[in-house]
């Protein structure tokens, strides 16, 4: 089983075990390497964010684990980037690249707060049309390497993780696959990868990953690079289903 996952929060944004707990847990599970990559702040919407100005700590914090425990484990300091964050995502050993809200006007809407928020805002700014919705949202993650400088693309299709239990989007409307595919077009020449995501299934959302299979074919077809992560918000969910999906990744 893969034994390395970048993908992953703490209490320094809104996970639910401290940093430290989630580097015994990795070593316990017999990892190689961690990363963790806490959320970026978003000064309109810090609640499940690093504070602004913290991001100095942060690394330093990460810093001490890494010396810490050198011996036992690889650490590694990512950040989860948004792409509306105000302050560039430097000094980190990586990036990855991420989009958790959509702008209408002067307003930014939370992808993935939950369901009832989701479609709240589709019925507020988008007549009640979730593909509507899903077109801007992939508009944005076009723009999302260029404006963040990541390294891995989060969790592609985003937008869809209330759809299995609470469907919004159709996602076999010819205007969402025309989004999806253009907004791989516009990634894949960057080279990044773009993650499988088991996240979304430890949380109880759906029964499979960030991307959809059709999404995840076409990667294939157009000759993106794909890595495996768990988004993991718990020191219990590292490395989540990685022996199940690694099948993807072959």
């Amino acid at each position: 089983m893969i034994k390395k996952d970048f993908h992953v929060h703490t209490t320094l944004s809104d996970g639910k075990s401290t940093p430290e707990e989630v580097v015994l847990s990795a070593i316990e599970k017999g990892m190689t390497t961690l990363g963790i990559s806490d959320h970026s702040n978003t000064p309109f919407d810090d609640d499940y964010c690093l504070k602004a100005g913290s991001e100095g700590e942060y690394r330093r914090t990460i810093g001490e684990l890494k010396e810490k425990y050198k011996d036992k484990i690889e650490i590694l300091c990512g950040m989860e980037q948004d792409i509306y964050s105000p302050v560039a995502a430097e000094g980190y050993d990586y990036v990855i690249g991420s989009v958790h809200f959509v702008k209408a006007g002067e307003e930014y809407l939370p992808v993935d707060k939950s369901a009832a928020h989701l479609r709240e805002a589709v019925d507020r700014h988008f007549g009640g049309d979730g593909v509507l919705f899903a077109v801007e949202y992939f508009k944005t993650v076009e723009k999302v390497v260029e404006v963040t400088g990541a390294d891995i693309i989060g969790h592609f299709d985003l937008c869809t993780k209330y759809n299995e239990k609470d469907p919004l989007i159709d996602e076999t409307d010819s205007r969402y696959v025309q989004a999806w595919k253009s907004a791989v077009d516009a990634l894949i020449p960057c080279g990044k990868y773009f993650e499988i995501n088991t996240g979304v299934i430890s949380r109880g959302h759906k029964t499979k990953p960030y991307p959809a299979s059709p999404i995840l074919d076409y990667i294939k077809e157009k000759g993106g690079k794909i890595i495996l992560s768990s988004d993991s918000h718990h020191k219990d969910t590292l490395c989540y289903e990685f022996d199940k999906w690694e099948s993807l990744l072959k």
